[in-house]
């Protein structure tokens, strides 16, 4: 470390120079570069201002304890960079032709470019992980401890030495062969889709496919019609392209199709986001005659239908309802699914289904978003799936999630019985529950988190931004004690 030297400047006055320079010998950069950097760094930061003189070369090397080449070396770097200038009496200095630097408050450099940014809406932030020692309702989540890591560990070591291709290489955009082929089996025995696996493409997660088919199908200006209340993080992909949101209410047979039908009479809309299943957050089913004119009104007024079906395997009671895709006759439906519910949320593998076109222009657009998935995964779900492994796994975690969420039925009638409202679903991982007026949902929800219970209120889920006198308490991610406990928290925090 070179501490401090003494230098006289052309008139001869005496300068101080008081800051250090670092070099490290151990890191393996030559010291040259080092020296490079560290003059630049002290000139960016202002403490070197133009026209400041340098230490002779010799005065430096001595103090750095360094040979007087490497000083010389690295100041003519920095001439020719344009960094520093030689006087006539060969004296080194800071450049006169660089601005002064703008004095920046170190405290808050690095928060702010140089111009404003577009705000941008991210509601999955909020579905990050709790604080420690929170019992959490968000999300809808199913349970990670459930799943068998040491059956997917072996697998994906498997998958990456063994000699299906190569998994580490760049690969085929569109995903795996080895799942795309295993998903379109599945599609086509278990949701009545029939499709081959050209017709499947597999993204990181069903939001990853939600912002690509936003790319692809909308433009600044465009109406895409959404459920109300309905899923944020899918509004939040379409307004993120510049499309503006037509809120269709919901009611207890999911989507209001008479009251779309109603807007199309006035508003063109290029597309709908529809979660027919197990509605988000309701968790209602779109009846059969709704399905029926839906389709039809998509096929008159020409606009895509949006599927997400996002947990299809958790029909906790009686069989899942076939998705609309497999009753359209006419390329209205892009059918959106994801493996991220059967598997754990942390393996990010979603798939969306569509026209052929449509198809390729997903494909394109991949290419400018990630280029390919994680192919080693890709191919170690596709072996767990061929050894039945993933459909055994979802059989045992439905019967845990019908257990809980009959706990969490009877802990909130036995806790909240006065106070909250609800239909007992017959499918998904999560309750809607409606709360008695006069009690203030987002105090309540504030008051739990410091109790250590967190949920989410329905004013997350309102498109026009309303406040909702319901809260959504997603039971998956819990085990039976963790949501009686939880009930318990929300009762004292009440």
């Amino acid at each position: 470390m070179y501490q401090s030297s003494v230098v006289r400047d052309g008139g001869g006055a005496m300068r101080g120079w008081d800051f250090p320079l670092e070099l490290d010998r151990r890191s393996g950069a030559p010291l040259t570069e080092q020296l490079v950097n560290a003059l630049v760094a002290e000139i960016r930061r202002g403490r070197l201002e133009p026209g400041a003189a340098l230490p002779g070369t010799r005065t430096l090397a001595k103090g750095l304890g360094v040979h007087r080449n490497t000083v010389v070396a690295a100041f003519e770097e920095l001439r020719t960079q344009g960094w520093v200038e030689t006087s006539r009496a060969s004296h080194t200095r800071v450049s006169r032709a660089l601005a002064l630097p703008e004095r920046v408050d170190q405290g808050r450099r690095g928060e702010a470019l140089g111009f404003p940014l577009r705000p941008v809406r991210n509601s999955s932030r909020r579905f990050e992980a709790a604080p420690a020692g929170v019992l959490d309702f968000t999300g809808g989540l199913p349970d990670d401890r459930l799943f068998p890591t040491a059956l997917l560990a072996r697998a994906y070591r498997r998958a990456v030495a063994g000699p299906r291709g190569r998994p580490l290489a760049f690969g085929d955009p569109a995903g795996s062969p080895a799942l795309r082929k295993r998903l379109a089996q599945l599609l086509s025995s278990r949701r009545g889709l029939s499709v081959g696996p050209d017709d499947v493409l597999v993204t990181r997660g069903s939001q990853l496919a939600l912002h690509l088919l936003a790319l692809a199908l909308v433009k600044p200006g465009d109406v895409v019609a959404v459920e109300s209340p309905g899923y944020p993080s899918a509004r939040e992909a379409f307004a993120l392209m510049g499309a503006h949101l037509m809120p269709v209410p919901v009611d207890r047979e999911g989507l209001d199709v008479e009251a779309l039908e109603r807007k199309l009479e006035r508003t063109r809309i290029r597309a709908l986001y529809v979660t027919p299943q197990h509605q988000d957050p309701t968790t209602v089913t779109l009846s059969a005659p709704r399905r029926q004119r839906l389709l039809a009104l998509a096929r008159r007024h020409r606009f895509a239908i949006i599927e997400a079906d996002y947990d299809h395997e958790f029909s906790l009671d009686g069989a899942p309802v076939l998705p609309m895709a497999s009753s359209d006759q006419h390329g209205v439906v892009v059918y959106v699914g994801t493996l991220s519910k059967a598997l754990a949320p942390g393996l990010r593998m979603g798939f969306v289904v569509g026209p052929r076109a449509l198809r390729e222009r997903l494909l394109a657009l991949r290419g400018q978003v990630d280029r390919v998935g994680d192919l080693g995964l890709e191919n170690a779900v596709a072996e767990l799936l061929d050894d039945g492994e993933v459909q055994r796994h979802t059989l045992r975690a439905r019967r845990v999630f019908r257990a809980r969420r009959d706990v969490l039925v009877a802990a909130l009638r036995r806790e909240l019985g006065e106070v909250v409202d609800f239909e007992v679903p017959r499918g998904g991982l999560a309750l809607w529950v409606t709360v008695k007026r006069g009690i203030d949902v987002e105090r309540w929800a504030a008051r739990a988190l410091a109790q250590g219970v967190r949920f989410f209120t329905g004013a997350l889920y309102s498109p026009e931004g309303r406040t909702l006198s319901a809260l959504r308490l997603g039971f998956g991610a819990l085990d039976e004690t963790e949501l009686q406990e939880a009930v318990r928290r929300m009762a004292r925090a009440l």
